[in-house]
């Protein structure tokens, strides 16, 4: 069975007395709070200045994987209260385009679906990342979406107060 922490960019994958910690993990936002972030609520030129600061973090490589010399995007990291059910942005990371989509693992098979993705390839990244095996990285994807499921079926309030300088900015 699959623990996943989703204060962090990590999960503990349970072998028998091993703990595996996984550096890639699938992170599905709820349903319910789709679009509802602050790249919604921050102009383009505000949304670039953002995201490029954050690959200038990351010193223009993958947060994750370590990737250099590739297309990055800039990806929201997120926290849950499962019991208050409040959702707080608590900060960005810059992902290659493999990352990502093994992020949001729900697009990317929306996407492999319309021919755009091979989504052998997304698994392939995963267990290379976190050096595991297939058997562990369809754990992961069916814990990630018995979360997704469960988090889906509420409503969640969007925590974005540590980022409200940047909403205000827009609206001016």
């Amino acid at each position: 069975m699959l623990k996943v922490k989703n204060e962090t960019e990590q999960a503990k994958v349970e072998g028998g007395e091993e703990m595996k910690v996984l550096k890639l993990t699938i992170d599905l936002v709820p349903e319910t709070s789709w679009y509802d972030n602050l790249r919604s609520k921050m102009s383009n030129k505000d949304w670039d200045k953002l995201r490029r600061s954050t690959y200038a973090a990351y010193d223009y490589k993958c947060g994750i994987c370590g990737k250099d010399n590739t297309q990055l995007h800039c990806h929201e990291i997120w926290e849950y209260d499962d019991k208050k059910h409040i959702q707080t942005l608590k900060g960005f990371i810059a992902l290659c385009v493999m990352c990502h989509h093994v992020k949001h693992i729900g697009l990317a098979g929306i996407l492999a679906g319309q021919g755009q993705l091979d989504f052998e390839d997304v698994i392939k990244h995963f267990m290379k990342v976190n050096n595991c095996d297939e058997q562990t990285f369809h754990e992961h994807y069916d814990d990630a979406f018995e979360i997704w499921n469960k988090r889906s079926a509420v409503k969640w309030k969007v925590d974005l107060k540590q980022y409200e300088s940047l909403i205000q900015k827009q609206e001016s």
